[in-house]
């Protein structure tokens, strides 16, 4: 079976949920529900991971549909996407950067994902002419890097990633391209059974730009032996892999599991990036974000645990007006820091807030 083949046959309906786990007939009424609005995608690979005998099981909540999910507290658009959008599918937010919206389809659809408005909908939001995103950068010499995202990139045709590829290669004033992908942790097999795909990547490299996967493990339970050989199978191509974790209540937000997905993460060769607040979106604050004082908390104990190079994230919340990076807490005060910034002048100032425990996003802080 190929890896286009697997994919059709995900779970996506309650008759196929109930074969993995357990539901009453309420929980299916809610269920269909969720799944009107946002619908639910699961690959069997990450099914195979849960453990249906753990009512809070973590990859149950990162992947099965929840009644927390009717709740509409929070915004489709936290990081102000829209506003910096220059033409459908293409955002330049950042100075240096481009983002590239290719798909609104991914392997698996994560239930705190923070494009919800888009993934698995229809969206007129996705890039509609490859063509037109490389003359925008092609115009834009202050952009040396790409990210390539959706939904997840990995999820089309090695052809299509080969024509992203070949257009943005040529491109003298970039230094490198990003895929954003969740796929070699809800694949692997995507990675593991396309060696045109990985030849692809590589030559890349050797020949032209820097290709740069970034992904998303979020509990140690997700590095499997599957997604080890995926990630082994980059690196080996030359690509450099890179994570970002959403910290997520019930999940990871205690220190003991963040600090072992951290270092699990550098034992397979993946360099941990950033940590992320997890954003106010509807249908997922309610649930999964953590209020930013316990966020602190979790990630100053976790390091304790860390050596040099499995510390070397940053805790981060993508805010409308950039990247802030969540500095420390000392008497009533909260402080951060502009990792990076929409407004150029803001990349590196320092600013404090007053202390609220039960905030969770900057907006909600005096």
């Amino acid at each position: 079976m190929t890896w286009q083949e697997e994919l059709k046959e995900n779970i996506r309906t309650i008759a196929q949920l109930k074969e993995y786990i357990d539901l009453s007939p309420e929980e299916e009424r809610y269920l269909r529900k969720v799944m009107d609005i946002h619908p639910m995608s699961i690959t069997h690979y990450y099914m195979s991971l849960i453990d249906r005998n753990d009512p809070d099981d973590p990859i149950i909540k990162m992947a099965v549909p929840s009644e927390d999910e009717l709740n509409l507290i929070g915004d489709y658009d936290t990081s102000g996407e829209r506003e910096n959008t220059k033409m459908p599918g293409l955002q330049h937010k950042y100075l240096q950067t481009a983002l590239v919206l290719v798909t609104n389809r991914c392997a698996m659809y994560c239930r705190h994902c923070f494009r919800k408005r888009l993934v698995g909908l229809p969206t007129e939001e996705i890039l509609r002419r490859f063509n037109d995103a490389v003359n925008y950068i092609e115009k834009h010499e202050e952009i040396n890097n790409v990210l390539i995202t959706g939904g997840d990139p990995f999820v089309l045709s090695t052809e299509v990633i080969a024509e992203f590829l070949h257009e943005l290669s040529t491109i003298p004033h970039l230094d490198f391209i990003r895929f954003g992908s969740r796929v070699p942790v809800t694949f692997p097999e995507r990675i593991l059974g396309d060696e045109e795909l990985l030849s692809l990547l590589k030559s890349n490299t050797a020949n032209s730009k820097r290709v740069y996967v970034v992904t998303q493990f979020n509990h140690p339970r997700e590095i499997t032996q599957e997604s080890a050989d995926a990630v082994d199978s980059l690196v080996c191509s030359d690509v450099i892999v890179s994570n970002q974790t959403v910290l997520l209540h019930g999940v990871n937000d205690n220190p003991e599991t963040l600090a072992e997905l951290q270092n699990k993460l550098v034992g397979i060769g993946v360099n941990p990036y950033y940590v992320f607040q997890c954003r106010p979106v509807k249908r997922v604050k309610s649930h999964f974000q953590v209020p930013l004082y316990k966020g602190y908390e979790v990630v100053e104990e976790a390091k304790k645990r860390l050596n040099g190079h499995s510390k070397r994230f940053r805790y981060i919340m993508s805010h409308q007006s950039g990247k802030i990076e969540i500095i420390g807490v000392m008497e009533g005060y909260i402080y951060f820091k502009y990792h990076q910034a929409k407004d150029y002048d803001n990349i590196g100032k320092f600013f404090k807030k007053k202390l609220n425990k039960t905030a969770g996003w900057l907006d909600e802080l005096d």
